[in-house]
C-alpha cells in the first residue's frame, strides 16, 4: 500500500518526564502515555480560537504530533514558552523526518486516525524510508469526504473556534481537565450551547468553484467553502441561516449541503439571545 506524502505538516516529537503534564495542560485534548489512535488536538489563543491544530499519538516512548507547516514556527515558539522548566523536550523533526497518509501499513510511526471510519493512518518516518512515498490527494479526499475540517485548507489561523469544527464532538476537547489557554471560553460554549458555525460537506459544485467560495442560502452568506477535494468540499456554515438545505447556492448555482455521518447537530439550528452571541464570539 503507497504511502501519500503530507509536506504540508510538520512532524513533532515531545518526550521526558514531564512530557504528557506539559501536553495535557496546555493542549485541548485528553493527553496520556498510551498506546491507541491519535487524537484530535488544537492550541487555542486565550480568547479561545485555534492557532494549530494536529493529531498527537503515542509511540517508542515519545508523543509524536503533526501541525500545519505554516504555523509550525509560531507552534514552537509558543510550546517553549510554556515549556518553562518542565522535564520535556520539543523537537521540530521537519529536517529529518516527513509526515504521510496511508490506508495499510508501512514503515515508521503509524497511528490511526479514529476521528471518523476510512480516514486512514498518519504516519511519521525518517526522510530516507520517505523517498518512496508519493504525491497524490487521498488524505485530503478521506477528510473532506468525512467533513472534518482542517486549518491551512478550510480556515485560517486565530479565526476560528474548536465547536466550529467539532472538535468537542470528536474527541479533541477534554471537558474534564483542568484549565488550558482558551478552556473558559470553550467552556461556555459547550455550557451555553452557543456554538452556531459547524462542519457542512457540500457538493454539486459549480465548474468554476474554488477555496473561500460562499455559500448562499435565502439570500444570505451562510459561511464559506474551503479546499475541494474528491468534487466535495467543507464549509464552516452557519447553521441558524440554513432553514431549507436544498435552497442554497454557490454563485448562483445550487449546490447539495449534508451534514457529517458523526454529526449530533442540525440545518437552522438558532440561537437567538445577544448574551449567547457574545459569549460565542461571533458578532
Amino acid at each position: 500500500m503507497s504511502v501519500v506524502n503530507r509536506p504540508d505538516r510538520v512532524a513533532i516529537r515531545v518526550s521526558g518526564a514531564d512530557a504528557a503534564k506539559l501536553l495535557h495542560d496546555v493542549l485541548t485534548a485528553p493527553v496520556a502515555a498510551e498506546a491507541g489512535p491519535a487524537r484530535w488536538w488544537a492550541l487555542l489563543s486565550p480568547q479561545g480560537k485555534i492557532l494549530a491544530e494536529g493529531l498527537i499519538g503515542w509511540a517508542e516512548d515519545a508523543f509524536w504530533l503533526d501541525v500545519g507547516a505554516d504555523v509550525a514556527d509560531d507552534f514552537f515558539r509558543r510550546m517553549r514558552l510554556y515549556k518553562l522548566r518542565a522535564k520535556a523536550e520539543i523537537e521540530d523533526l521537519r529536517h529529518t523526518h516527513a509526515v504521510g497518509w496511508t490506508a495499510g501499513t508501512t514503515e515508521g510511526v503509524l497511528h490511526d486516525d479514529a476521528r471518523a471510519p476510512n480516514l486512514g493512518k498518519r504516519v511519521i518516518a525518517d526522510k530516507a524510508h520517505a523517498s518512496s512515498w508519493v504525491a497524490g490527494d487521498m488524505a485530503e479526499t478521506a477528510r473532506v469526504a468525512a467533513g472534518i475540517a482542517q486549518m491551512g485548507p478550510d480556515f485560517s489561523p486565530d479565526s476560528t473556534f474548536p465547536h466550529d469544527i467539532g472538535m468537542d464532538l470528536l474527541g479533541g476537547v477534554d471537558f474534564n481537565k483542568g484549565c488550558y489557554v482558551g478552556q473558559e471560553v470553550v467552556s461556555r460554549m459547550q455550557h451555553r450551547g452557543t456554538a452556531r458555525r459547524r462542519p457542512v460537506i457540500v457538493s454539486g459544485l459549480p465548474d468554476d468553484a474554488a477555496k473561500g467560495a460562499e455559500v448562499v442560502c435565502a439570500s444570505r452568506t451562510a459561511g464559506t467553502i474551503g479546499t475541494i477535494a474528491g468534487g466535495r468540499a467543507v464549509g464552516i456554515l452557519r447553521l441558524d441561516r440554513i432553514s431549507d438545505p436544498a435552497a442554497c447556492t454557490i454563485d448562483g448555482k445550487p449546490v447539495t449541503l449534508a451534514l457529517p455521518d458523526w454529526a449530533t447537530y442540525h440545518f437552522g439550528e438558532s440561537e437567538t439571545t445577544e448574551q449567547a452571541d457574545q459569549a460565542a464570539g461571533h458578532h
